[in-house]
């Protein structure tokens, strides 16, 4: 039988490892495209849960594991006037709730594998739909803000614009049994990330009129009063805005929308590719399921089956993000209630145990 084509455009992380697991499957010959003369070097840091840990190790053959920081305990902390009150922790004694890579490492490694299976891989600047003819099946990861979506989906996107920025960057540091932490501080949620002994990556999200003059100063002034410390060394600090974007349209036709174009959240619960990682690996079990029984892709309700499966998962998470993101920013009427309503929950054990649940495998079960 003649192998179906598909076509990955696209050359991120979510790109990347969609073209290596949809590779897995027989019968069908993936082609990535990229875009002519692009280098960027992605100097941030990415979290996934335990689960999609485990998808890594499927995608790619002798993962080396150095390149993912675990952590077994997280901690989340709340600033009141006298102090950053710890009101919930989760903790794992023989396994890891996450693990934590360099996107610029992880790249390179996903890059390299792609050579190995000898992956076709083609540079071309795709202007339209009409430049991907030719393939059975067409997914376009081609980030949060592509134009070309505007010809697949309709206007009922849900959308909001954060007036926020994400500042985000590299801390070398000397402090001893560091763990992932997550402050809701009154300026803005600030997430901490270890990603090896003696580094970390932050995520600072601050209104973006947040004051631009001696921005670095303030970043490291405030990093070093929430972790006690005045001996670290920030590098690679950049900034990029924060919206919210949940797509109901997910495809048309032939063509499906993955990665940051599908969904844009919040980055306070780091659950962002993490959604995109669930979309593959759903992807992949549906194209497996229908090439398994010998079926032409574009001929069965392969994209509409992700749709109905993936689409309530990633409206509901996005949508939850927001609002825990709103529960936490400054409030008038609620800002006095909210010490005695989060230590409540820090001693709901069933609620916890359901929060661990869907952070590491998400709502579908």
């Amino acid at each position: 039988m003649k192998k179906q084509r598909i076509c990955i455009v696209g050359d991120g992380l979510s790109g990347l490892m969609s073209a290596l697991a949809l590779n897995k499957l027989e019968g069908l010959e993936v082609h990535l495209l990229s875009k002519k003369n692009k280098h960027f070097n992605d100097k941030r840091t990415t979290a996934i849960s335990a689960f999609n840990y485990e998808f890594f190790n499927e995608v790619i053959e002798k993962l080396d594991k150095k390149l993912f920081w675990p952590s077994k305990k997280i901690n989340l902390f709340y600033e009141t006037k006298d102090q950053n009150m710890n009101f919930l922790n989760f903790n794992e004694d023989s396994k890891n709730l996450m693990y934590v890579f360099e996107n610029d490492k992880i790249k390179e490694i996903l890059i390299k594998e792609i050579q190995k299976k000898k992956i076709k891989t083609l540079q071309k600047n795709i202007n339209e739909l009409k430049d991907l003819d030719g393939y059975d099946m067409k997914i376009l990861c081609l980030g949060r803000s592509s134009k070309i979506y505007q010809n697949i989906v309709d206007k009922r996107s849900l959308n909001k614009d954060y007036k926020e920025i994400a500042i985000t960057g590299y801390v070398k540091h000397s402090l001893k049994n560091l763990n992932t932490a997550q402050y809701f501080l009154k300026d803005g949620p600030l997430a901490i990330l270890p990603f090896s002994k003696n580094y970390f990556s932050f995520v600072w999200s601050v209104d973006k009129e947040f004051p631009k003059k001696d921005i670095n100063l303030v970043v490291k002034s405030k990093i070093c009063e929430v972790l006690k410390t005045k001996k670290i060394k920030i590098s690679n600090q950049q900034s990029y805005p924060l919206t919210l974007n949940l797509k109901r349209t997910y495809y048309k036709n032939d063509i499906l929308i993955l990665g940051e174009g599908l969904h844009t959240v919040h980055p306070v619960a780091g659950q962002g590719f993490n959604l995109v990682l669930r979309d593959i690996n759903k992807l992949q079990e549906i194209f497996k399921y229908y090439t398994g029984l010998g079926l032409s892709l574009n001929s069965c309700p392969a994209f509409e089956d992700f749709t109905n499966n993936r689409k309530s998962e990633n409206i509901i998470t996005g949508i939850g993000i927001d609002l825990t993101h709103n529960f936490f920013k400054k409030n008038k009427i609620l800002d006095p209630f909210k010490e005695t309503i989060l230590k409540n929950i820090s001693k709901n054990s069933t609620l916890k145990k359901i929060s661990k649940f869907i952070s590491n495998q998400g709502l579908s079960i």
